[in-house]
C-alpha cells in the first residue's frame, strides 16, 4: 500500500491513455478527459505517458500516504495542501510517508490529474487500467474510489529532480470554449439555414455533461431524417436527436448510436469541453479534416517541444507555497 484514500470527492477514477482496439467487443475507450494536463501530471514525476494516474473530477480528494513518494497535480485550478500547507500545482511535490495531501474544489476547470512516481500499480483489463463505471471495468473493481480504498504503487527507482511547467504553458480554464468541428457524410442532412444555426450560435452545457457525453442547450437544430440505423460513432461525434439539441460524445460514449451526426469535435477541443461545468458556454467553427490533420500535428510538435524546469526536490514540501 501506498495511498490509502481517505475521501475521493465526487468522483476519482483511475487513468491511463485509454483502452484502444476494443469496439468490437462493445468496449469503450475511456481514458483522461484532458490529455494534456494528464500527461504532463506524467511527466513531471518522470513517468511513461501511459502510467496509472488519478482523475479527480471537482476535486474534495483526501489521501494519506503510506511510504515516501513524489506526486504532482494538474489540471483544473485547485488549492493543493500537504499536511494543511498548501501547494503549487504543476510541480514534483515530494510527500513523506504519513503525509496527508488535500485538494480543496475546483475553482477553474473540473479535471484534476494527480500523478505518483511510478504510476499506480493497477491490474490492466483489456489492456488498459482506465475504469469506466458504466461498463463495470477497470481501475480496482470497475468503479470509483471509494473511501477506504489502497493504491499500490510500481516499483522504481528514486526520483532525484523534481520539475516544474513554465507558467506561460499552464492552460487557463474558462467558461467559453471554442469548438472546431470536422463536418461528417451526414451533414447533408442539414439544411444550410440549420448549419448556419449550428455555427452562428452559441450553446451552453446543461446539467447532462459527464464522461459519456455533454448534452447541449441552444437553438434547435433540425435534421431531414429523424433517425439512422445504428452505426460505430467516434470520439467527438456530435449527435443530434430529435428535441434538436446537440449532444457531444467524450470518453465513455457508447460504441453504437443512431442519431443522425453533423460532425465531430476536434479530438484536440475535447480536453477544453470536458474542463467546462454545466453553465458554460462553447460555440463551434468548421474545419477540414485536411486543416484538422495539421493541427494535431502542430499540437504534438508544441508538446513534444515543451520543455520542463528543474527546481528543488525537498523545498517543495518544507517551504509550503504562498501566493
Amino acid at each position: 500500500m501506498a495511498l490509502q484514500i481517505i475521501d475521493p470527492g465526487f468522483l476519482t477514477l483511475t487513468q491511463d491513455l485509454g483502452r484502444f482496439g476494443q469496439h468490437h467487443l462493445g468496449l469503450t475507450t475511456g481514458g483522461p478527459m484532458d490529455p494534456f494536463a494528464f500527461r504532463f501530471a506524467n511527466r513531471l514525476v518522470d513517468n511513461q505517458a501511459n502510467s496509472v494516474a488519478l482523475e479527480i473530477t471537482m476535486g474534495g480528494f483526501k489521501a494519506v500516504a503510506t511510504q515516501d513518494m513524489c506526486v504532482a497535480v494538474t489540471g483544473a485550478k485547485v488549492d493543493v495542501s500537504v499536511d494543511g500547507k498548501r501547494q503549487p500545482q504543476w510541480r514534483t511535490l515530494y510527500i513523506k510517508n504519513g503525509q496527508k495531501i488535500e485538494l480543496a474544489y475546483a475553482v477553474k476547470g473540473c479535471r484534476i490529474y494527480l500523478s505518483v512516481a511510478g504510476g499506480f500499480d493497477i491490474k490492466k483489463q483489456f489492456d488498459s487500467a482506465s475504469a469506466v463505471v458504466r461498463e463495470g471495468i477497470g481501475g480496482i473493481n470497475g468503479g470509483k474510489l471509494e473511501s477506504g480504498a489502497e493504491l499500490k504503487l510500481k516499483k522504481r527507482n528514486s526520483l532525484n529532480q523534481a520539475w516544474y511547467l513554465p507558467e506561460s504553458y499552464i492552460p487557463n480554464y474558462g467558461n467559453h470554449a471554442v469548438l472546431r468541428v470536422i463536418p461528417g457524410y451526414q451533414e447533408k442532412h442539414f439544411s444550410r439555414h440549420q448549419q448556419r444555426r449550428f455555427f452562428y450560435h452559441d450553446f451552453r452545457i446543461s446539467d447532462l455533461a459527464d464522461r459519456m457525453g455533454y448534452r447541449l442547450q441552444g437553438p434547435k437544430i433540425e435534421c431531414d431524417i429523424n433517425g439512422i440505423l445504428s452505426e460505430g460513432i467516434c470520439l467527438g461525434a456530435i449527435q443530434i436527436p430529435a428535441d434538436g439539441q446537440p449532444i457531444v460524445l467524450m470518453n465513455d460514449r457508447q460504441t453504437i448510436g443512431g442519431y443522425p451526426k453533423i460532425g465531430s469535435v476536434l479530438s484536440l477541443d475535447l480536453a477544453k469541453l470536458s474542463q467546462l461545468t454545466p453553465g458554460a458556454t462553447v460555440n463551434f467553427e468548421p474545419i477540414s479534416i485536411d486543416h484538422a490533420h495539421n493541427l494535431l500535428h502542430l499540437a504534438d510538435h508544441k508538446f513534444k517541444q515543451i520543455e520542463l524546469k528543474p527546481c528543488l526536490l525537498e523545498a517543495n514540501h518544507e517551504r509550503g507555497f504562498d501566493v
